[in-house]
């Protein structure tokens, strides 16, 4: 019993592990999802490569997390492999083997359905984000609350296709933000990363925009025809944008009474 017992200490602890560091890549600010996979792929040993991936090794806080993680989970397959062994090792009848087994598989559905909560995971993140700001240097920033990414807001990558409406324009000749959109930096291919742009940017096939803005505008954008089409639709876009300000205007007196 002791070794099942250890076995299920050690899938808890993992469990663990890869929550805390997941919690950390967020606050660098990566997203929940790329962090949550960048976490796992690690302490498993996956070593999954992807743009994503490039993105955590040039950034050197969540370099050190993801070194981190590989050390323990490494230790922690060892672990695993060796207390499962010794769970049924020189277990003789079904007497010895019934018990063992329904003690694992219960301790390993209830780590399961733990992990699944979300009432454990919004507690124990906010205990992971407290003990980070009080024991580390991470920047712990909830951006997706900030942003309000939650509702109709959210940021996108969107690319500059060959022939797209916006290629070959500058950011001051798009007006995007009279449609409610903000670009908040530009990927270029071979080019360093441009940050917080001015109006002057013009952009080329195979840029990628990230832009924040509503999600019906984003996908507006996205879909738009190049020519006098996408100028009409950017015309329509501008109107509805003026008559979502004056909507949240009139919401916002209304509750300031």
């Amino acid at each position: 019993m002791t070794a099942v017992l250890t076995l299920l200490v050690v899938v808890g602890i993992s469990l663990l592990i890869t929550r805390i560091a997941t919690v950390a890549l967020v606050s660098t600010g990566l997203s929940k999802e790329a962090a949550r996979f960048q976490a796992r792929s690690a302490f498993s040993g996956s070593g999954f490569t992807t743009s994503e991936a490039e993105s955590v090794v040039n950034h050197p806080v969540r370099r050190r997390i993801i070194m981190l993680l590989m050390l323990l989970g490494n230790a922690g397959f060892v672990t695993v492999v060796s207390s499962l062994i010794l769970t049924f090792v020189n277990v003789h009848g079904a007497f010895e083997w019934a018990p063992r087994l329904a003690l694992l598989l219960g301790g390993l559905s209830a780590l399961w359905f733990t992990a699944r909560s979300r009432f454990v995971e919004r507690l124990l993140n906010e205990l992971i984000v407290r003990a980070l700001r009080r024991w580390t240097t991470i920047d712990v920033g909830d951006y997706a609350g900030l942003l309000h990414l939650a509702g109709d807001y959210r940021v996108v990558q969107l690319a500059v296709d060959p022939g797209d409406w916006m290629e070959g324009h500058s950011l001051a000749e798009l007006g995007l933000s009279e449609e409610g959109l903000l670009v908040l930096g530009i990927e270029r291919p071979g080019c360093a990363y441009q940050g917080a742009t001015r109006g002057g940017a013009r952009l080329l096939a195979g840029d990628t925009l990230i832009v924040y803005g509503r999600t019906d505008a984003i996908d507006d954008l996205d879909r738009r025809p190049a020519g006098p089409q996408g100028d009409a639709a950017h015309q329509r876009a501008i109107a509805k944008e003026e008559q979502v300000e004056d909507a949240e205007e009139r919401a916002l007196e209304e509750a300031q009474g």
